[in-house]
């Protein structure tokens, strides 16, 4: 890793014996180009270089909605926000750092969140809005939505800089907008998917009847409830499987899939393990040991000042 460029904090004219890299538009590139001087410019360059992970971090660590870490390239924790120590039913942030997800949350979802970590280092590619599903201490769950990315180092000409871990975001889903002006026409779809999870969503026809262009409906209930129409299919199709797993156990995964809208059993435990880490059988047998696993889950942990209704109805 290419040591990081600081500023010497009362010496802003050299950040580490090297001249500092001009901002966009910096005074010296064109007289007229910038309302700042050079040495306006090189202090704001320092300052850019100090503001470093551990800024990031403490900016996360008031929100109790957002789990946020930096890993390294073998999945280590490097830096974790307060909502993740609670979550994890840590003592302090010391007792993440060098220790991977499978060691802090054991099981299927541990070992899930670090083939995700290996994917991102291994591609350099993101994963954006991953809908999951997160098994808290107390047996409860709970949906969010995960974001990573490489971490790289610098460019390397142009070429970009080897990825050295990965950061990362996991944010509980919030309330639905109702202040919208069009919260009770987007609201109707929303019931109408809750209500009838078990059969196809025709999104397009439903548009037309509305008077609206799909487009417009999509941005809409992503605008209102954070989540796209076909999100939130899958979320009550998953809600509803988690409970028939919990409250009839004589009835079969297949049985269960087909009540849910799946047009057979590998796609429901495809998606179902997808989204939970465990396969249905496995999240069945979890909840009748009594659903209090330690550690299945990288948000782990009761959300402070949960709204139950509409985790449950969403």
């Amino acid at each position: 890793m290419r040591s990081g460029r600081t500023c010497r904090v009362g010496d802003p004219s050299l950040c580490n014996g090297h001249p500092p890299a001009p901002l966009r538009g910096a005074a010296h590139e064109s007289p007229l180009a910038s309302p700042w001087s050079e040495k306006e410019v090189t202090m704001q360059n320092c300052a850019l270089r100090l503001c470093e992970l551990s800024v990031v971090e403490a900016l996360f660590d008031p929100l109790p909605d957002v789990v946020f870490f930096v890993k390294d390239r073998e999945g280590r924790y490097l830096r974790v926000n307060q909502t993740l120590v609670r979550r994890s039913a840590q003592r302090s942030k010391q007792a993440l750092l060098g220790r991977t997800s499978k060691e802090i949350f054991p099981g299927a979802m541990g070992e899930a969140f670090w083939v995700q970590d290996r994917s991102v280092i291994s591609s350099g590619t993101a994963m954006q809005r991953h809908l999951e599903l997160h098994l808290y201490a107390d047996g409860g769950a709970g949906w969010c939505l995960t974001h990573k990315l490489p971490l790289r180092d610098e460019p390397d000409g142009d070429q970009p800089g080897a990825v050295l871990g990965v950061v990362g975001i996991s944010r509980d889903l919030g309330r639905p907008d109702q202040s919208h002006p069009v919260y009770g026409q987007i609201a109707e779809l929303a019931q109408h998917i809750r209500c009838h999870y078990d059969q196809p969503l025709h999104l397009g026809a439903w548009a037309r009847s509305a008077g609206l262009t799909l487009d417009r409906v999509e941005h809409l209930f992503q605008r209102i409830f954070h989540l796209s129409p076909r999100e939130m299919l899958l979320q009550a199709r998953l809600d509803a499987a988690r409970q028939l797993l919990i409250e009839a156990p004589g009835l079969s995964v297949a049985a269960i899939a087909m009540q849910c809208g799946y047009s057979d059993q590998s796609a429901f435990t495809r998606q179902f393990k997808g989204t939970t880490s465990l396969t249905p059988s496995q999240y069945r047998r979890l909840q009748q040991s009594g659903g209090r696993a330690q550690g299945t889950g990288e948000a782990l942990g009761t959300p402070e000042a949960p709204d139950s209704d509409w985790r449950a109805a969403a």
